[in-house]
């Protein structure tokens, strides 16, 4: 039986491989980053990794071995039917995300986006003759100026260090691409849509998003992912932010896709000197989700703000995996995750903080709350600090508790009924994040969301 599995396992991601290999006829469209050899890499490690399992420690709550029992088939190219009328928005009114970037099965569609590759009519720019040096759109219409800075960034995947990132690698054909100049404030955040389409079979789509911030930029982010219908689907999806000293990043991750789709999202940062980076990751979707973000300090005195709310019910499964890494003094972090379970739903947060030993004077603070809402529901919550540098403020904790009977009955006495004061206890425990996100629109959207899950 066990080695039934591993051939299993094996097979997965050998057809998968074999799949993004047929992708190769996309990189004469983005010759300038020798995308192949990018791939050729990737492939190579794949096929020399194992399927994760709930054996191996960054996986033991995480059981993937649903994902092996459906033939999943990678797009070609975009050739889905998506219009915009299909499109459910993250906001009530599409102008509070006039600028968007659409992405199907991980595919560039400029008829569903809003912004051109160097036009932006709308783009609150004090000069409008910067307005060009400015990028936002897919990889293959980068203007040649940049295209030097955006290769060293994809060569950082040359090195691999785990199976989905190089999946991803291995079937790059197509990013989202955001390039913000030097001493440039974009004021209006960008919407980049990543949506999963259903085809004949089950789809898996690989988006990779990539961001660059240059010193002295700032620029807002709501990096989105959908699905259109409740069909099976997988999404492998990976994003690059690359914040120069001194710049400004808003980065707001919303995972809304449908209740059948399995998703796996990795957030790789670099800050440099004097940077700020700031993550709203919002997770409500999915059968089975799972997020890796990893924050490494380039330089003295960042500033990083992680906060993090993932939302189960039935019986879906929210996994968040953190990872701050400090080499440089004087660096400072705020990390709050919070897990509202319901039903027989599990979340799991792993929040890793690494202080090394030239890391000194670091002001690190980290906590987990959950709310669980039914006796079947379950959180798995590990806060980890790990520190060699001995001059350092760090703390971390965690919270597990269920809505208080005295609080439900206080608002019964006052008129409303067990599910309007359920939701409003709910609502409260979520409002410290969503109240923080950059967009009104999108925490107003959130909020209604989770009260019909509720």
């Amino acid at each position: 039986m066990m080695n039934t599995q591993v051939a299993s396992r094996e097979m997965f991601l050998t057809d998968l491989v074999n799949q993004c290999s047929k992708l190769e006829a996309a990189n004469s469209k983005t010759p300038a980053y020798g995308l192949q050899d990018l791939r050729d890499a990737a492939t190579e490690y794949v096929l020399s990794s194992t399927f994760p399992t709930v054996r191996d420690e960054e996986w033991r709550f995480t059981d993937l071995s649903p994902v092996l029992q459906i033939p999943f088939h990678i797009p070609q190219s975009n050739q889905s039917k998506v219009k915009l009328a299909d499109i459910i928005m993250p906001v009530k009114n599409r102008d509070d995300l006039p600028l968007r970037l659409v992405f199907v099965n991980g595919f560039y569609a400029p008829d569903l986006s809003t912004v051109e590759s160097s036009v932006f009519p709308h783009l609150p720019l004090a000069e409008p003759s910067k307005r060009i040096d400015f990028y936002a759109g897919n990889l293959s219409n980068v203007p040649e100026k940049y295209q030097g800075r955006i290769s060293e960034v994809l060569n950082k995947h040359r090195q691999q260090t785990e199976v989905f990132t190089a999946l991803n690698t291995a079937g790059l054909a197509d990013s989202a691409v955001v390039f913000v100049p030097a001493n440039m404030s974009i004021d209006l955040p960008i919407h980049l849509l990543f949506l999963t389409a259903p085809g004949a079979s089950p789809t898996m789509s690989q988006p990779h998003c990539l961001v660059i911030a240059e010193p002295g930029s700032n620029v807002t982010l709501v990096e989105d992912y959908a699905t259109i219908g409740n069909v099976a689907a997988f999404t492998n999806a990976v994003t690059d932010v690359v914040v120069g000293e001194n710049a400004t990043v808003n980065h707001v991750r919303l995972q809304r896709e449908g209740g059948e789709v399995v998703h796996i999202g990795k957030s790789a940062i670099e800050q440099s000197r004097n940077s700020r980076y700031t993550c709203h990751a919002i997770s409500l979707g999915g059968k089975i989700s799972r997020h890796n973000l990893e924050v490494f300090q380039r330089g003295e005195a960042t500033e990083t703000t992680l906060n993090g709310l993932s939302v189960a019910f039935g019986e879906q499964l929210a996994d968040t995996h953190s990872l701050i890494d400090f080499n440089y003094p004087h660096g400072t972090s705020r990390q709050l995750h919070k897990c509202i379970v319901g039903n027989k739903a599990r979340a799991v947060f792993n929040g890793k903080v690494f202080v090394r030993k030239a890391a000194q004077l670091t002001d690190a603070g980290q906590l987990s709350r959950n709310l669980l809402l039914s006796p079947r529901a379950r959180v798995d919550t590990k806060p980890q600090l790990e520190i060699v540098a001995d001059n350092v403020k760090c703390s971390h904790g965690a919270t597990v508790s269920q809505l208080e009977d005295d609080e439900l009955f206080y608002l019964q006495s006052r008129g409303l009924d067990l599910e309007r004061s359920r939701y409003l206890l709910i609502d409260a425990f979520a409002a410290e994040i969503l109240n923080q996100l950059p967009i009104i629109g999108v925490a107003k959207m959130l909020s209604t969301c989770m009260a019909i899950q509720g």
